[in-house]
């Protein structure tokens, strides 16, 4: 059979081609610019104390000049511990002075979140766990805007929760069950994350105590969060998950290391982490590592 016939067959398909190319060109045109993950470097560190500084902390920017926090077992009130509220996660404050601590308990249906105005006064806002909800309740991470809080549950997940935030949105109360409104729907499951901090309106920094590695290539890391829109109480909002790098790892002592709280201070630029060392050196040698952007 003569070939000419297959020259119009393959100009059809450079047809095709360049007008897939201009319809991609075009997409590729419109479509926002893929968001870059930061690098952080390490640029020191200070001692973190096991009872009083191994759980979380938070910088506080109202009223000014304000000391940082930080939560470990020996700052548990005694009238929490004995009813039942025995694990303190890593706490968050607003930047209209609200401070935000995450409670749990050994077993039961709730979670409550212990918050201090800025006036000083203390109240508890209690959660009820939604349907197929962790009892456990590691951090919380208030978004820029002050309305809304996110919060954590420990294990594998592809979700992180959203509340009003407790004592600044006007909806909440402590007499009245504090709701969960709405998620994170994470594009990649994480594992034991122990605290996240705001860095902008939709990024979040997460401390990650993933023993395994199996997930990023990578035990212990540092995640970004990259959210579709700022988290505001009406809809699920979408999160892409990087691991930035592992988190520091030192000790005299080998073993297992634990990753806590994380904070992030918008006025310096800077973000600390929590790591806690192996054994006996939990005592020594446990440290708070700050990191700049590079």
């Amino acid at each position: 059979m003569p070939l000419r016939p297959a020259r119009p067959r393959r100009h059809a398909v450079r047809t095709a081609l360049v007008a897939l190319a201009t319809v991609a060109a075009a997409v590729l045109a419109s479509a926002p610019p893929a968001q870059a993950a930061d690098t952080w470097t390490e640029v020191g560190s200070d001692r973190a104390d096991p009872l009083t500084e191994s759980q979380g902390l938070t910088s506080v920017e109202v009223p000014a000049n304000s000391a940082n926090r930080y939560t470990g077992i020996g700052t548990i009130p005694l009238s929490l511990s004995t009813r039942g509220w025995n694990h303190v996660g890593d706490p968050d404050a607003s930047y209209d002075g609200y401070y935000v601590e995450p409670y749990q308990a050994d077993s039961g249906t709730s979670k409550m979140y212990r918050v201090q105005a800025p006036g000083g006064a203390w109240s508890e806002y209690v959660h009820t766990l939604a349907s197929g909800e962790a009892l456990n309740n590691s951090w919380s991470a208030i978004t820029p805007s002050g309305q809304w809080m996110l919060s954590g549950e420990y294990g594998t997940m592809t979700r992180f929760l959203v509340f009003p935030t407790p004592g600044v949105n006007a909806s909440t109360s402590p007499s009245a069950n504090l709701p969960l409104v709405s998620t994170v729907r994470l594009d990649h499951a994480v594992r034991d994350v122990q605290g996240c901090d705001f860095t902008g309106p939709t990024t979040l920094l997460c401390s990650s105590d993933d023993p395994a590695g199996a997930l990023f290539g990578v035990t212990k890391p540092l995640l970004q969060i990259d959210l579709s829109a700022e988290p505001n109480g009406t809809a699920d909002v979408t999160g892409h998950v990087t691991a930035l790098r592992q988190l520091p790892l030192r000790s005299s002592c080998s073993g297992t290391f634990e990753a806590e709280g994380i904070d992030y201070d918008r006025r310096t630029g800077t973000l600390r982490v929590i790591v806690v060392s192996p054994g006996f050196c939990v005592l020594t040698d446990s440290k708070t590592y700050r990191f700049t952007r590079s």
